[in-house]
């Protein structure tokens, strides 16, 4: 399940990409909310994703602001995420940095209860929106693996990383972990 950040994910966008290769396998969050991100709106999207998913073993593939969806629906919406078999987490941003979207200040502060499922954290050492140090706090807090990468920014279409293959091969290795491919 496809979860991106403020604004979507646009078609240069490794999400995208993904998307494309996995087809009918993949779905996409549809909040109301992308340009003005409400939390509950979001929460929502997730609700409605993973209802009409027919899999009942999902691995939520989140950027950005939608890491922080994540983390927060895991944590309220426990019977739902039963569906929910690992996250990949890309880039989240610190909701308490200078650069968090005005707009997202409803997503902050930003949960770091332990999640509960096998899942990693992707980051860049120079992501504008969130420190290493924030990053593996982040991590940390959800009680989630962490890999640090270096010099891809936001880890996202300004990037240009298209279909970003050394994030697929890091997925492919998480998701085989899981025993699911």
């Amino acid at each position: 399940m496809i979860v991106p950040g403020i604004d979507d994910s646009d078609a240069d966008h490794w999400q995208s990409h993904w998307q494309t290769e996995w087809g009918t396998a993949a779905s996409r969050i549809a909040p109301a909310s992308w340009t003005e991100p409400d939390l509950e709106n979001w929460l929502d999207a997730l609700d409605r994703a993973v209802d009409a998913n027919d899999s009942r073993e999902t691995v939520m593939v989140a950027h950005s602001l939608g890491c922080l969806a994540v983390a927060e629906w895991l944590i309220r919406r426990s019977p739902r995420s039963e569906a929910v078999i690992g996250v990949f987490l890309v880039a989240p941003p610190d909701s308490g940095c200078a650069n968090f979207p005005t707009a997202a200040r409803g997503f902050a502060p930003t949960t770091t209860l332990p999640l509960r499922l096998p899942g990693v954290v992707v980051s860049s050492d120079d992501d504008p929106y969130c420190t290493p140090a924030t990053a593996s706090a982040l991590a940390a807090g959800w009680r989630l693996n962490h890999t640090a990468i270096h010099g891809l920014g936001h880890i996202n279409s300004a990037s240009n990383l298209g279909i970003w293959q050394d994030g697929r091969d890091l997925f492919t290795a998480f998701t085989a972990g899981l025993g699911h491919h």
